[in-house]
């Protein structure tokens, strides 16, 4: 499984086919503190890349959660409903955010690899 990431922290790891998932990243997770709510956009909305897909609230402050690649939401993580601090305590495995339908997988080439991220 692949994993790519944006400048603005979030990751899209490839699930098979056209499917991926998509969460923040540990950086973004520390920045935000403990989250006290989660929640993404319908499944079924088609998102383009950099439009706000999910929002994440924490005692400090609310984060739009933008989509990586275009693509139509497929699914969230209903676990973060009950306990949205997994994504604090996970944020790279069971603290993934939403599921996304990849539009377009040539867009992929436009994120950074864990190396590139890791330097920023």
């Amino acid at each position: 499984m692949t994993t790519y990431y944006t400048k603005s922290h979030e990751w899209i790891r490839l699930d098979g086919g056209d499917e991926a998932t998509v969460g923040i990243t540990a950086h973004a997770s520390e920045e935000l503190g403990e989250l006290v709510f989660v929640e993404a956009k319908d499944e079924g909305t088609e998102v383009a890349a950099g439009d706000a897909a999910a929002v994440v609230e924490s005692v400090k402050a609310a984060s739009d959660i933008y989509a990586p690649v275009a693509g139509t939401i497929a699914g969230f993580n209903t676990a973060l409903s009950d306990d949205p601090t997994l994504v604090g305590k996970d944020p790279e495995g069971k603290g993934w955010i939403f599921k996304l339908k990849i539009s377009s997988p040539d867009d992929l080439k436009s994120l950074l690899t864990a190396e590139q991220y890791k330097s920023l």
